[in-house]
Formats: C-alpha cells, structure tokens, sequence
C-alpha cells in the first residue's frame, strides 16, 4: 500500500490557497441529493455537521450522549490558540506554525501544520460571531494568554470553561441547521461498524443504547469524529464514556491506524488518591501562567499542601524555571510531565509522593485575589471541591496523567483515510500535532477541520460520485448489522466471574507502567505478553449481566474495552518499534548525557501508519515520511 498525503506543490505559505482552487466543486443544487454521516458530535463532528447543513448536504448526526452539548469537548478550559498577535508581541501565522511543528517534536506534516496556523485566525473571528464570550482586556480587543510551548500570547480564553462556550457555538449553529431540516440528529447512538460498498464508504451500523436496536444508516459519505483513546488507559482525564470503538471498527475495515503510541501526558492532574477512582480531573495549564511549580530540595515525605508555606524560599526548588530558564513553568507538557516524574522518582515528590506543588501565592501577592479569581475561579473551585483544600490559602498538588491522544486513524491532507469516502476529523485523527500537542491546540485542530476543512475537501470527493441515493437494502449492510448481533450475543453467552472494569483497570495499569511517559525494549515486550493472556482471559470470563434489547452499560463498556484490549497492543508494537524518545514519549535507551529526549531523525522522521490483517495477526506497518523544507530538525531546547 502506498501512502498518497495529497500535499499540494508549491511554497508552504500558498499550499491552502491553491488546494481549494483546485479541488473540484459540487454545485448547490446537487448537494441537496448528496448524504453525509458525521459521527460525533463534539468540536470537530458539530462545526462539520452545522458547515454542510449550511451548504446544503443531508446530514445524518450521531452521538452516544443524550445531548451534543455533553460532548468531551466541553471539558477544554485554558482556551484555543489562533495567530492575531493582538499583543503585538511577535506572533504570526509561521510562529504559531513553528511552535506546533516543535512542539510537536517534529513529527507531523508541515502542510497540515501550517494549513490549521493559517485557518486558526478565522476560526476566532467565527466564534465571536457565534457569541462565544471570550475574554476581553479593558478596549475591548479580545483578550490572551501565554500557554506552554510558546513565548507569545496567543490563547484565547473563556474563563477556565472555554471548551464549553466553544461547544454551545458549535451547538448553535447546530441546531440552526436541525431547525432547518438539514441535519437529523440521533442521540443515544453509538456507532459498531462501517459499511463498505465497492470498497467505499457507505454508511455504519448503530446501536440505540437506550432500546438496544441494531440499525443501518447509509450515506455517501462518513466522518468519524469521536475523538481520542486515552481511557485504554482506564485512569485519564477524559470523559468515562470517550473510547475508540468508532475509529477502531473503522481501522478493521481498512483504514490505517497512525502513531498509536503517541499519547499526551498533561502535567496539571489532580493526582490518583485511591483505587477507587474510575476517572481523573484535569486542571487547566493555563494555570501555569501565574503558578509555580516546585518541590522541596531534599526529600519531605507526606509534605501536605497546608504546611508548604512553613518550607523557606531557600529550601524549594523551582525546577522548571531552573532547567528551563527561558520558558520557566511554560515549557511544553511533555517536557513538565518528565521532570515532575523525575522529582517524584528522585523521592521529592510531595503528598502521596506522586504529586509537585502548583503554587500561586506569588501571583496573589503580586495582582491581588481579585485578579487571580477572575482568571481561574472556577478552577479554583471545582480544586477545592474535589480535594478540600483551597488555591488561595495553599498551593494546588498536581501530577502528570494521560490526557488527549495525538495518534488517531492517518489522513491525508483532505482528511480521508485509507478508505474512500471515510474521513476522520479532530482528535480521531493523527494530522496535526506531532508526537506532543502544545496546549490550546486541541479546540484549534477541531474547529480548523469542521468550519474550514472538511466543507472543501469532502466537495472535492462527492463531485466525483452519482448523487443516486445510497439505500441500506444491500448485503452489505445486512452483513454487518449480523457481525455486530454475533459479536453482542458471544458477550452475553460468556457469563464469566469478572467485571468488565477489573479487566480495564488491568489493561490500563500495564498501558500506564509500560507504555506510558517512560518506556524499555523489555518492559514493552513484556507488556504485549500480558495484553494478549489478558484479551484471552476476558473472551472467556467476563461477566456482562442483562439483555441486549435494553439499556444495558455493562454491554457497552464490555464492546469498548474489547477494542482497547486490541488497541493497547498496537500501541505496544508501535512504541517498540520507535527507539527513540520523542515528545512525551520517552524511552530509556535514548537519552542525551544530561537526561533529556533523544530523537532519533535518521531512522524516525516518518509517520507510522498500521494495517490490519485480521483476528490475532500481526499489524502490518506503512511509513510516511516527512518532508522537512521550512524548518531545520534540531534537538528542542527550551533553556
């Protein structure tokens, strides 16, 4: 299989621009005969449904969650970066692009990278529209704030809750195109296959999670945006309900899987306090832009975040602004994640041990409370709530954990994959951030490929096909909805001893220590070893209690986890296969003399894309590589 990414000729600042020209059109009276499936109704899936609702395309949308404004999206906090340089601080579109592709740790595609840079501009100037309340300073310009990664001020915010104005746009406009007629909106659906016909695209089957009603839905088109894997991690800071059981059954029937290894590890968690917990709370980095990280300098065991203030100036070490004079505390998340595990492993951390102080107490002294509550209150409160200690009084404990996922199903530059007709947006897929997303980037990439992707690049596709209706009275479509019933009845046949959540926790555990920020040859072939005796183990002793024509959880997470069990072993094979350490990603036996990440970009600089080939084989591996032409690969520093 050859990988075609579809980058377009020519210098990188005019790629875009001459793309669109070229793309063939489908002109307005024929997009009313044309039907396109979004998948997801989070950023990516509701600006892509509202944006061809608009166009004039029939759009089916789906979603798992009684509503699309529950939507993962909605958890984002800091805020979304776009180049305005409002600040007049140095920003530009080649900045922003520029630290995306480092950031990144140069491993993702400059025409991708510099495309999102050059839409991010627009993408603010949509949501004010929308009246997405962003944050202004006192003349009314919209207001920033620096974030890690960068040395400008380039994140637009709203509040600590900025993903969630960002959805209630979307939503809106959404709704818009309901009202309309031109979207049909299912909820409490979750998607369990693609249907292939004539190898391409043509529409999925879904289980109603509420009746238990297995049906099909064709289209000529499909977008799958539900996205990212961090739960095969059990312990993330994503929703319970996010999992990849949509980009996984999408994989199987053909589309290529894209650096699965690479996950975001977020330095600002709440730490794990117990083993009861099923999920972890993300606190925003935007925080780092007033908090200062640090740990004693010689080992306090048990240090509570009440008595932090007794440690003299003397006796804390600042290690971010030591290490890393330049940026300080907004160093990129990879680069804090690995020292505060590293402070932590050298038996400083604080706590439980698995924790670093996030101090604010300068910031306080420094504008007032006031100003402080008025750019992270809410934060402040649900810390508090959670864990009974107060912000303002004493520092935050936080931890690194995984968080958002960079690999996803590999697309080209018009966001299909390998499977004609099949596209993925978003988190889904892999495209724009490399082996490290910079914060604030997330809400970018999902609205630059719902607003201002997709509408041009799905045009080019359905151009090219009969507007003649697709019908589900195929066999095709038969065919799957009866793989999907056999696989839902084997899960109620099994009747084991085990819940489905003792298998996740297990999985996750083994994900977390061998395949997570520090990883070995050995521990990872080690880790393959035990995923597979437990995916054996599950298909003959899970438990899943209830019927299938029903709301029943325990089915849906049992579908889930199956996939993570797969899934997790495909992150193994990448990340055995890539020896170097790279973004948050860091393996042991590549490392420079004083302990940071060694790229390997002789043997590495290529994106690593799996096929399937079936139950129990061996993934095959298809390698993109990248073209580097307007910036030099060099060993990020960020001292």
């Amino acid at each position: 299989m050859k990988l075609d990414s579809k980058i377009p000729e020519g210098p990188l600042a005019e790629k875009w621009t001459k793309h669109k020209f070229n793309l063939k059109l489908v002109n307005p009276a024929n997009k009313r005969k044309f039907d396109v499936i979004v998948v997801g109704t989070g950023l990516a899936g509701a600006s892509a449904a509202a944006s061809l609702g608009e166009l004039g395309y029939n759009v089916k949308a789906f979603c798992f969650q009684d509503s699309p404004r529950r939507a993962h999206s909605i958890a984002a906090q800091g805020g979304i970066n776009a180049a305005k340089n409002y600040q007049n601080d140095g920003d530009s579109v080649y900045r922003l692009f520029y630290d995306t592709i480092k950031g990144g740790d140069y491993r993702a595609r400059e025409g991708n990278v510099y495309r999102l840079a050059e839409v991010s501009v627009n993408i603010i100037d949509q949501c004010v529209a929308q009246g997405v309340p962003f944050a202004r300073e006192y003349g009314g310009l919209l207001a920033n704030r620096s974030f890690g990664g960068a040395q400008v001020s380039r994140t637009f915010y709203a509040r600590g809750q900025t993903g969630q104005q960002l959805l209630l746009g979307a939503y809106s406009a959404l709704n818009r195109q309901i009202a309309n007629g031109k979207v049909t909106m299912y909820t409490r659906s979750e998607m369990l296959d693609v249907v292939l016909v004539d190898g391409k695209a043509r529409g999925i089957v879904t289980r109603d999670l509420v009746t238990g009603k297995i049906e099909s839905h064709a289209a000529h088109a499909v977008l799958i945006c539900t996205g990212g894997y961090g739960n095969v991690f059990f312990l993330s800071t994503n929703a319970k309900g996010s999992n990849v059981t949509a980009a996984w059954r999408a994989h199987k029937k053909g589309a290529l899987f894209g650096n699965p290894c690479y996950t975001q590890i977020h330095p600002t968690c709440i730490p794990v306090s117990g083993d009861h917990q099923s999920k972890l709370t993300l606190m925003s980095e935007s925080l780092r832009n007033d908090g200062r990280v640090w740990v004693p300098k010689t080992a306090r065991p048990g240090l509570k975040a009440k008595d932090a203030a007794n440690i003299p100036e003397a006796d804390r070490d600042y290690f971010l602004e030591r290490k890393y004079p330049s940026f300080g505390n907004l160093v990129p998340r990879d680069v804090a994640s690995r020292n505060a595990k590293q402070m932590c492993d050298e038996g400083r951390g604080v706590g439980s041990g698995l924790a670093v102080f996030l101090d604010f107490s300068d910031a306080i002294k420094r504008d007032g409370k006031k100003t402080i509550e008025a750019k992270y209150g809410n934060l402040f409160d649900m810390y508090q709530q959670i864990t009974g200690d107060n912000p303002y009084e004493m520092p935050m404990m936080i931890y690194p954990a995984v968080h958002y996922t960079m690999g996803g199903l590999w697309v080209d530059y018009n966001l299909m994959t390998t499977v004609p007709g099949l596209y993925a947006l978003g988190e889904a897929n892999f495209s724009d951030h490399g082996a490290n997303r910079l914060g604030a980037s997330a809400l970018m990439q999902g609205l630059a490929d719902g607003y201002f992707v997709i509408p041009y690049t799905l045009g080019d596709y359905l151009a090219g096909l009969s507007p003649e209706k697709v019908t589900t009275d195929r066999p095709e479509f038969k065919e799957a909805i009866d793989k999907v019933n056999g696989t839902i009845n084997k899960f109620l046949s099994i009747k084991g001893k085990r819940t489905v959540d003792e298998f996740h926790r297990e999985l996750g555990l083994t994900m977390w220590e061998f395949c997570g920020m520090a990883r070995n040859e050995e521990g990872l072939k080690g880790a393959k070893k035990k995923i597979q005796a437990l995916k054996e183990a599950f298909w003959k002793d899970v438990n899943v209690l209830g019927g299938s024509q029903e709301l029943n959880q325990e089915l849906e997470k049992a579908m889930r986890v199956a996939d993570f069990m797969e899934l997790g072993e495909l992150m193994v094979d990448d990340a055995l296969n890539r020896s170097e350490s790279c973004g948050g990603h860091f393996r042991e036996e590549s490392q420079t003399p004083d302990g940071e990440a060694l790229r390997k970009d002789d043997e590495f600089a290529y994106v690593a894309a799996w096929e399937y080939k079936g139950e129990n084989q061996q993934e095959v591996l298809h390698k993109e590589t990248l073209v580097f032409e307007n910036v030099k690969l060099t060993q990020r520093s960020y001292k």
